[in-house]
């Protein structure tokens, strides 16, 4: 078994001599979204460092850290590559809900297509709490989780022929927008991911290098811990927290291991 694999699995709690298959890469995503947390603290502490797969793994398999989704995503998609799937890299632009447009930021999201037996899908482990947590078929079906429904609507617009959409359990009563993406613009070089992370990094409107969040989903729901406040969903119930810099620190490390 490849080094990545095996890390990686040690990581999520998976088998060492488990084959993954497309059959059973749903169980994968589960244990991914619950055990490598969503955050942003290498950003807000000014320890970014460049995009290899040397560093996603050091960083995320080897230092038990989590990150954004030029992280994640990437991580998996050499992940799905060692385990013999056809994937490519691709990036999205997230909707704004608050401000009902897609975000100014542009296209940096970044995702994870496979093709399986002539039928391409959309797999996330990187867009926080919005994880659909099975392959998205790009046909348009509704494919259902422990997290929600979630489906890939055809469009024609400036950001992409696709967008992600969804409907999260206990959250949503309607189907909103998660991000937009094109499958024939894959991210060929990982000189994007690293202009990505500077975006992210620097930009004034971005909402990931002003204070610090970390997320992820549990076999229930999911907690979510600022610098302010820890949030937690649980079979549908909401509660929430006011906490200081020293709770922040400790949540950190017995929630998300950080």
């Amino acid at each position: 078994m490849q080094k990545l694999t095996s890390l990686f699995h040690k990581r999520i709690g998976i088998k060492n001599n488990e084959t993954i298959t497309f059959e059973n890469l749903a169980e994968v995503l589960e244990k991914t979204a619950q055990n490598i947390p969503f955050e942003n603290l290498t950003i807000i502490e000014n320890k970014s460092r460049k995009i290899t797969k040397g560093n996603l793994m050091n960083k995320i398999v080897e230092r038990n850290e989590g990150g954004l989704c030029f992280e994640l995503n990437p991580l998996f998609y050499f992940y799905l590559l060692e385990n013999g799937f056809n994937a490519v890299l691709t990036d999205g632009v997230v909707y704004n809900h608050a401000a009902e447009e897609y975000h100014q930021l542009g296209r940096t999201h970044v995702t994870v297509l496979i093709n399986h037996e002539g039928q391409t899908y959309l797999v996330d482990t990187g867009f926080g709490g919005n994880l659909p947590l099975k392959p998205v078929p790009i046909s348009g079906e509704t494919i259902s989780s422990y997290n929600g429904e979630f489906r890939i609507k055809k469009v024609n617009q400036q950001y992409g022929y696709y967008c992600l959409e969804m409907k999260l359990k206990h959250k949503d009563s309607d189907w909103k927008i998660g991000y937009a993406f094109d499958t024939k613009k894959p991210i060929e070089d990982l000189s994007k991911l690293n202009e990505i992370q500077t975006i992210i990094t620097e930009h004034p409107k971005s909402s990931f290098n002003k204070h610090p969040l970390i997320t992820r989903l549990t076999n229930n729901g999911n907690i979510t811990l600022t610098d302010t406040t820890f949030t937690q969903w649980a079979d549908g119930i909401l509660t929430k927290e006011n906490i200081d810099k020293v709770k922040f620190k400790e949540l950190a490390k017995q929630h998300f291991g950080l």
